[in-house]
């Protein structure tokens, strides 16, 4: 099988954890463990979060004196998609020996007149109190909203389009190559008014930009790993319960927050509904579970995985 992964910020740091770069390292090695597997019987292609770090980096820039101004939002993503990918790269290199891997800086064109930069929603950086939220959104021009108990920084999150780099991608997946990339969701970009790409003050969102990928690449399973076990209805009443098995239909029936779990939501129904293949929502040490149809909240068509075919 085809598979493309959505591994969360949470695989790197985990919320309330220093970014120390060591910890990060560690943290994703546990992840890599459990993907080698998958990579080991399937097709692999592998996407990654990176607000904590395009936070930490945004705030060194801004901190830094010897600049004259900060570097874009785009420059610094660029940044942790080189930072994240080559030590993905280089721990799936160590857990498949013989294997070729790729980490891929890559590209997710954009609309410059999207909604979403009227609106800004999507997380990045790490978590404060709401005191020093409102004591960096005053200094340094930031937007903050609450996330939880904390308080973080949110930038525009426009709708990814397409992924510039997708043939070779493709090319390299077809070779047997294992792909780590679109981190962060891809590097925002637009083409200006003599069709030229150029950055943009964004993030886009990781989950939908490994949808559109998925669907792209014709994958036949697309898995949106984070640390939570199952998607939930009802979170935070007295009736909720873990969702198993669904259709997009029924998922959408019920509100997801909008900064966390409801662009998941998002992705994982809108690349079911287009190709008619599984998506799934779960834990990253369960993944191949997952694929397995025991573990996770798996959403098909019709409800029902694994499928005989893919026994």
């Amino acid at each position: 099988m085809r598979v493309v992964v959505a591994l969360g910020g949470n695989a790197l740091i985990r919320r309330g954890d220093r970014p120390d770069a060591e910890l990060q390292r560690s943290n994703l090695q546990t992840a890599v463990r459990s993907l080698t597997p998958l990579a080991e019987r399937h097709e692999l292609i592998i996407t990654h979060g990176n607000g904590p770090q395009v936070g930490v980096l945004s705030l060194e820039s801004i901190s830094d004196p010897n600049l004259s101004r900060p570097y874009p939002l785009d420059t610094i993503g660029a940044e942790t998609q080189g930072m994240i990918g080559y030590w993905m790269l280089q721990a799936l290199q160590n857990a498949l020996p013989g294997r070729q891997v790729l980490a891929l800086v890559t590209q997710t064109l954009v609309s410059a007149v999207d909604p979403a930069f009227d609106d800004p929603t999507k997380f990045v950086g790490q978590v404060y109190s709401r005191e020093d939220a409102e004591k960096y959104a005053k200094e340094y021009g930031w937007t903050v909203k609450q996330d939880g108990d904390y308080w973080r920084r949110v930038v525009p999150s426009p709708q990814p389009q397409r992924v510039i780099e997708t043939r070779l991608i493709r090319q390299a997946v077809r070779s047997g190559t294992v792909v780590v990339c679109a981190g962060g969701g891809g590097i925002p970009v637009y083409r200006n008014d003599v069709g030229q790409l150029e950055g943009l003050e964004a993030v886009v969102d990781k989950d939908l930009t490994a949808a559109l990928l998925a669907e792209t690449l014709e994958a036949d399973a697309f898995l949106i790993l984070t640390d939570v076990p199952n998607v939930v209805r009802g979170f935070g009443t007295p009736k909720a319960e873990p969702i198993t098995h669904t259709t997009p239909f029924e998922l959408r029936s019920d509100d997801y927050p909008a900064g966390s779990m409801g662009p998941k939501i998002e992705a994982v129904c809108g690349f079911v509904e287009t190709t008619g293949d599984m998506a799934a929502i779960g834990r990253v040490d369960q993944c191949v579970q997952i694929l397995e149809g025991t573990a996770g909240t798996i959403v098909t068509p019709n409800a029902t995985w694994p499928l005989a075919s893919t026994l």
